[in-house]
């Protein structure tokens, strides 16, 4: 990393889904908002949100969701995209909810859109952070989501205190970070229920992405794959002829879109002050006690003891 995208100003981007399943997941079932539903993942994820605005005290932040679940543009393109997930539980789509409205509450871009997921909205943000001369620091563990990655931004596995930029994408997947579409294009991706080319694995894969570059440089050369050294080449390059449009189709499948529309996005993402009123009003609907709401009003540049009410007890 050069010492000019060392210095540029980081935009943090945030995919909260992998965090809100997360909490969702590993959280006792024991919190309840003021309707007596659930919010063991929406206390997971504040506790996470809170600890990295506490610690990275970013001034440039967005906060992705997902909202195309399945109505998404790649499920156009191939209903059988993500067909294997159950669909969340109202529980858990109230908890989405309230994620987004403490976000919100707390003067932080939210990114959402019916047509496109959080890696598209993460992807666009960064572009458009780029161009006003910032670098990215992408909070997720998603391997979808290094194809971003340019020499200056960073991924962050939160969960994991695990950090990487561009250079480091080959050592933990075995391709270049703008290689990884076309690899997963290739080998296929069980999470989103992309199957890739049959009998092209992951090592197969990596070895044609190191040879030929690009998916489009490997269909157009593929006679040449029998006379690589590596075991199955003769069968990989049939396989390849035959199903050669569908590696197209799922190169679409898995290539981040970086056009989405960012409504409601504050200008350069910047950090805003909070909304008071708002944000009293989430803390008690969730619930929360003095602890918590004492590290929310902090976080949102309030007086905490300007706003707060009798509280209960802290979880």
């Amino acid at each position: 990393m050069s010492a000019a995208d060392a210095q540029a100003a980081p935009v943090y981007l945030i995919d909260a889904s992998i965090y809100v399943f997360r909490a969702w997941h590993t959280m006792p079932d024991e919190f309840r908002d003021s309707e007596g539903w659930p919010t063991n993942a929406v206390q997971g994820f504040a506790r996470f949100l809170f600890d990295v605005l506490e610690r990275e005290r970013p001034r440039h932040i967005a906060v992705a969701f997902d909202e195309a679940l399945d109505s998404c543009f790649r499920n156009r393109l191939y209903p059988a995209y993500k067909a294997n997930r159950d669909p969340a539980p109202e529980e858990l789509k109230r908890q989405f909810a309230h994620c987004k409205a403490l976000c919100a509450a707390l003067g932080l871009s939210v990114l959402r859109h019916d047509d496109y997921e959080a890696d598209d909205l993460i992807g666009t943000a960064l572009v458009r952070a780029r161009a006003d001369g910032h670098r990215g620091i992408i909070l997720s563990a998603d391997k979808d989501l290094s194809q971003l990655l340019h020499i200056g931004d960073e991924q962050w596995d939160y969960a994991r205190n695990q950090r990487w930029g561009a250079h480091g994408v080959k050592a933990r997947h075995g391709v270049e970070a703008h290689q990884i579409a076309d690899y997963l294009a290739l080998c296929g991706d069980a999470v989103d229920n992309i199957p890739g080319v049959p009998g092209v694995g992951a090592k197969t894969a990596a070895v044609l992405l190191a040879h030929f570059g690009d998916l489009d440089s490997l269909l157009r050369r593929v006679d040449e794959v029998p006379f690589l050294r590596f075991r199955g080449a003769a069968q990989a390059a049939a396989k390849l002829r035959e199903h050669r449009d569908n590696a197209l189709l799922f190169r679409q499948l898995t290539t981040i879109a970086c056009d989405a529309p960012l409504d409601g996005a504050h200008p350069r993402f910047s950090r805003l002050g909070a909304d008071a009123d708002a944000l009293g009003a989430v803390c008690e609907t969730l619930r929360f006690g003095p602890m918590t709401r004492r590290r929310a009003y902090t976080l949102g540049g309030l007086e905490f003891a300007a706003h707060a009410p009798s509280l209960p007890d802290d979880f």
